[in-house]
């Protein structure tokens, strides 16, 4: 019975072997967006060398770098004062030798908000729900220019979680060994009571690093950047996943799959 097939969610053909770099929005260069971005750009340069057409990134932000951003985000004394995604964006072009964009401002309807993969990295509930009404309000178009995949981040003192979602549902092939599925629901959509209870995250700025400290974790940032650029890569990789996130504990060092 298909009840007793492991459930399984297979990746688009066309963003395993595009003839274009596939479209990125990053949303958000603070704490985990500074680091995903350079995961993002080692992933693209990885995917250049095994002869995929890798990606292209937009950096979508309106904050500027603050002395306290400083060791817990990618940011230096000289950077202080710049726009985030900006300073993150030229840094990486000069070191990559890529063509990546940085949108200085806030996303929102009035941009080119259309990207294969949109990475979520903001502080606010509000701010997740918004940015999901933006992407399922988009109408679908040829797979160059579709909102495919949702990626969202979010993270408190010590513990996170990174949750992939669909933009809509994604044509599955049949299969006799698997159940395939077409709709991941989003973190939102599955847990918008728990992140209601919890209440948002203070994204007021701290006046000092001591103060930011307090607040998040050094290290939670860079884990979820990285255990969810190791997922990306994986679906780039395999083409297949049969989870489609991960909750996190740094004080107990422990993490738990979501599965499909």
């Amino acid at each position: 019975m298909n009840s007793e097939k492991k459930r399984v969610h297979i990746v688009p053909p066309y963003l395993l072997n595009p003839t274009n770099p596939i479209s990125v929005n990053l949303i958000g260069a603070g704490g985990t967006g500074s680091q995903m971005l350079t995961a993002l750009a080692r992933i693209n340069h990885s995917l250049n060398t095994l002869g995929h057409a890798g990606l292209h990134v937009r950096v979508f932000d309106d904050d500027v770098v603050q002395p306290a951003n400083l060791a817990r985000q990618l940011f230096t004394d000289n950077e202080v004062g710049l726009n985030k995604g900006v300073a993150l964006i030229n840094r990486i072009n000069r070191f990559f030798g890529t063509n990546w964009k940085a949108v200085p401002e806030r996303f929102t309807t009035e941009k080119n908000t259309i990207a294969n993969i949109t990475v979520c990295c903001v502080d606010t509930i509000g701010a997740r729900i918004e940015i999901e009404e933006i992407l399922h309000a988009k109408p679908k178009n040829a797979q160059r220019d579709e909102n495919i995949y949702l990626l969202d981040f979010g993270n408190s003192r010590e513990s996170g979680q990174m949750v992939l979602s669909t933009v809509g549902e994604i044509k599955q092939p049949q299969s006799e060994r698997f159940a395939t599925i077409g709709i991941l629901p989003s973190l939102v959509a599955d847990y918008r009571e728990i992140l209601a209870e919890g209440g948002e995250q203070d994204d007021r700025p701290s006046c000092s690093l001591a103060e930011a400290l307090n607040k998040q974790d050094l290290f939670i940032n860079s884990v979820l950047a990285n255990m969810g650029s190791s997922f990306l890569w994986q679906m780039f990789r395999t083409g297949i996943i049969e989870n489609r996130g991960f909750f996190l504990n740094l004080g107990s060092f422990c993490s738990k799959q979501i599965r499909i």
